[in-house]
Formats: structure tokens, sequence, C-alpha cells
């Protein structure tokens, strides 16, 4: 029997137990914390930003949770399925249900849904970070030095930028680009970024402490270089760090693209801090370049970045989107939101349902994230 709109729901509601408890239990912590906890806690004075916290929370915890949510493994296909509505029984398995319907291949449009969810969470924020990485380590020298390495940087931003961002995002993960070992090129420069800017965070944070600065910069190395070794050549021996060929293709293109922009406005905010009273307090007691860049500049710039580094996880996630849904996403059979969309549109006139569940969670998620850099930005200019 075929469940009604009210038992979907009811059960979609149960499935998500774990991600409710877990947003409850995040709220109670943090309204008790939040005058201890800077910018997050002066989040909860804005109802825009703590609506959208709520939403990238949920999709958050959806993905940690995506192996409890799940009704039946999205990979698994099952006769007599295909296309099936929303609520429709699965012949042979008792109490279990297509909760949102059937697909094309007769898969579970729930159980992607959910597991979508990862992989988004997974590849934007990292990816993010990596491409903040670039842009801070590049920006914040152009923007304090100026001259002929911030007139150079400076061209360079604006080449990538003048090039059509989706264009340039499509080519970049094509299968040709591929073939040519131009990603892996990317990779190597590109990751070897995040290891540049801890060591030179943690020497000048350290430099009159010998003993800590050699530690904490050996420990940094050693572990940078392991991850790097892995992640941008698949040679890490232990194989705790990889990153699948085509996912090592998404990955390198959204740095690529996202790096000039941070850049372009890591340089504008230092330009306009470094004029401040304390940055030359810090110069008049003798502090190096790297300190005054890295602790008295960077710090006073964190409420813009924090904001763009939402935004941009974002544009990023539908990116992600329409690269999967012009079949070019993480794998072919990947649940990932936008090859599930692309699937479920060919059909869409006639089954609307395996289409619009991924096109929603992605709109919601990006909405959330939309939400709570409107609300960081009202904080940030309070603080």
């Amino acid at each position: 029997m075929t469940l009604s709109w009210i038992q979907i729901f009811g059960h979609m509601f149960a499935q998500f137990t774990p991600v409710f408890v877990s947003l409850i239990a995040v709220f109670i912590i943090s309204i008790f914390l939040k005058r201890k906890l800077g910018l997050y806690g002066k989040l909860f004075d804005s109802v825009i930003g703590m609506f959208g916290f709520a939403i990238v929370m949920f999709w958050v915890f959806t993905a940690i949770f995506a192996d409890a949510i799940i009704t039946i493994q999205p990979l698994e296909q099952f006769s007599g399925m295909k296309n099936k509505v929303p609520g429709t029984p699965l012949v042979g398995v008792e109490d279990t249900w297509f909760l949102l319907g059937g697909d094309n291949l007769a898969r579970d449009v729930f159980s992607r849904m959910v597991m979508g969810s990862r992989q988004v969470l997974i590849i934007a924020p990292a990816a993010t970070t990596f491409a903040f990485m670039v842009g801070v380590t590049l920006g914040v020298p152009a923007g304090y030095y100026g001259g002929r390495y911030d007139t150079g940087m400076s061209f360079l931003a604006n080449l990538v930028l003048s090039f059509p961002v989706i264009l340039l995002f499509y080519l970049l993960v094509t299968p040709e680009i591929r073939e040519t070992g131009i990603p892996i090129y990317l990779a190597a420069v590109l990751f070897l970024f995040p290891i540049v800017f801890f060591t030179i965070l943690l020497n000048s944070r350290f430099y009159t402490q010998p003993k800590k600065r050699n530690l904490y910069v050996a420990m940094t190395l050693i572990l940078g270089l392991w991850a790097y070794s892995g992640l941008a050549f698949n040679a890490d021996p232990t194989g705790f760090f990889y990153m699948d060929p085509n996912l090592l293709n998404i990955f390198v293109a959204v740095v690529f693209v996202n790096s000039p922009t941070v850049f372009r406005i890591v340089r504008g905010l230092v330009l306009d801090i470094k004029t401040r009273d304390y940055v030359a307090a810090a110069q008049t007691r003798g502090e190096g370049p790297w300190y005054v860049m890295l602790w008295e500049i960077l710090p006073n710039a964190r409420g813009p970045l924090i904001v763009d580094f939402c935004l941009r996880i974002g544009y990023t996630t539908i990116l992600l989107g329409t690269l999967g849904f012009f079949g070019l996403g993480v794998s072919p059979e990947s649940p990932d939101w936008g090859s599930t969309i692309n699937e479920g549109r060919k059909l869409l006139s006639i089954y609307p349902h395996p289409a619009l569940p991924p096109a929603f969670a992605l709109m919601s998620l990006v909405l959330g994230l939309n939400l709570l850099a409107d609300g960081l930005r009202e904080e940030s200019l309070r603080d």
C-alpha cells in the first residue's frame, strides 16, 4: 500500500532524528556559551544568521549521519521500482518504502538525496579552504609590500578572472584536460600553499622561541608533505591520503578558479588595514613583516573573510551541481545532487519526483549559506 504524504513526511522526520537531536544540542550549548564564542556567539543576535546557520548545520549533520538516515543503499537497483511514485513499498522487504520514489534506474531518490549531501559537503568546504590558503598566502604580501610583486600578481589574478568562470571550470574538468596531466601539475603547485602558509605562520609566531618553532614547523612539514604526496600524486604508501583522479580534477578546478578572487579581496583588505595605528605600533616595537601581516593584519580582516568564505562555499556548491548536471561530477553513478537532477530532468514532464528533491536540497543549502553570510556580515560590522 502506497503511503500518504503525511505518512511519507512522518517517516522522513523519523529518519532525520539524529540530525534534529544534534541541532537541538548545538543550539542549547551555543546559547549558554554564546558570550564566550566570539563572532559565532554574536550570530545568535541575528535572526537571519541563525536561520541560515540552522539550515547549513541541518545538511552538515545529514552528511555526518547519512549512513544512519538512508533507508536503502543509494546505488542499489530494484526490479519493478523504476520511476515509482513517492511512498511506494519495496516488494519483498517489510516496512521499507521508496519515500521519495524511484528514479529511472530504479534507485531510491530519498537515499540518493541524503548521500548526495556528503559529496557536496566534503568537496565544497575543503576546496574553498585550499583556495583561501592560496589567496591569503599570495594576497597578504601583495597588499603589504606593493611594488612589482603586487603588480605582477594582480595581473595574473586579473588574467584568470577575465576568463568566463563557468567555461574555465568546465574546461578544467573535461577528460581531455585530465589526459594532458594539467590537473596534476596544478595540484603540485596549489597543494603546496597550505604547507607554506602554516610554516610561515608558525615561524613568525614562535621566532623568538626556537625550540617551539622548530618542533611546530617540523610537525607541519612532516604531516603536510605526507598529505601532499598522497593528495597530489597518490604516492602515500599507507593509502591514508588519497584522492580519486576525477575528484582531483574537480578539487583543483575549484581551487584554481576561486583563488584569484580571494587574492583580490585579501589584497584590498590589507591595503586598508596596514595604515592602522596598531600595525604601526607593531612595526615600531620591531616585529618582523610576516608577524605583522599574519598576526596583526590578518586577524583584523577575519570578518569580511569569514563572510566571503560562506558565500564562496555556496558558489562552489552551485558549480559542483552544474558539473554534475553536465555529467562531469565525481563519477557517473555518484549520488551528488547535480547528477541526480540531470538524470531526473530527462523525464521531468512525466515523473517530476526524481529531480525535485535534490534540486530543493541544493537550493536550501545555498540559501542557508547566503543567510549565514548575511548574519555574519551584520555582526562583523558591529564588532
